[in-house]
């Protein structure tokens, strides 16, 4: 089985080093990129396959929402049709404010706490690079919690788009935002794990949801779960 290939951006370089042991420690993961700002990044991953980057939000240059942007869009800076999207992690910490949620929006696949541990920093790497968002780690589940409870109205979801949802699909929804796993949410609701992907799988087609962390950011959004609940 191939490695994972991470890319490290922050402007830290003590923190990318430190980040970078316990990664290359790992049989499955190996670091194949580090940038110290957005821009780097953007240009160097134009010419490298990465699965997964480790994005810090405050950098010099450009910073990890404009870069998560530019790295998730369809085409390079040039013009170019982007030959691989990576997923991206949003390094930052809990007290960060309400524009980390836009880094969501724009194509993050989750959140991981600076000083989140060692296991749960290369969990994160292995879940979104098997194409889960990174509800869980638990930290991910209360950051969102935080930010949708400080977001402007304005910037707030319309609670109609709730509307195409089947009322299952809408227990589904509410237990993806708890941060149940598919196989929790079919205990809970005891069905199959199967049947509950297939719901998954609807919820995000109905909600024109890239993956689980934009579902359940419209799930806070929308009122339909509240921060604390």
């Amino acid at each position: 089985m191939s490695s994972i290939r991470v890319a490290i951006v922050d402007d830290q370089q003590l923190v990318r080093a430190g980040f970078a042991l316990v990664i290359n420690s790992q049989p499955d993961m190996e670091v194949v990129l580090e940038a110290g700002d957005g821009a780097q990044a953007v240009r160097l991953l134009g010419s490298h396959d990465v699965d997964v980057v480790l994005m810090d939000v405050r950098m010099p240059n450009m910073d990890g929402l404009a870069a998560t942007e530019a790295l998730t869009a369809p085409t390079n800076p040039d013009g170019s049709p982007r030959r691989h999207t990576p997923k991206i992690v949003i390094l930052t910490t809990f007290d960060l404010d309400e524009y980390v949620l836009q880094a969501i929006k724009v194509g993050a696949s989750g959140f991981l706490l600076k000083d989140a541990p060692p296991e749960e920093m290369l969990a994160a790497i292995r879940t979104v690079h098997q194409g889960d968002a990174v509800i869980a780690p638990s930290s991910t589940k209360r950051l969102i919690s935080h930010l949708a409870g400080v977001l402007p109205d304005t910037e707030k979801t319309s609670p109609a788009v709730l509307d195409a949802l089947t009322d299952r699909e809408r227990e589904v929804l509410v237990l993806m935002a708890r941060g149940r796993s598919n196989q929790e949410i079919a205990a809970e609701l005891y069905v199959a794990e199967a049947t509950v992907k297939t719901h998954v799988g609807r919820v995000l087609a109905k909600l024109g949801a890239r993956d689980r962390v934009q579902a359940v950011v419209v799930a806070y959004e929308t009122g339909l779960v509240r921060p604390g609940t």
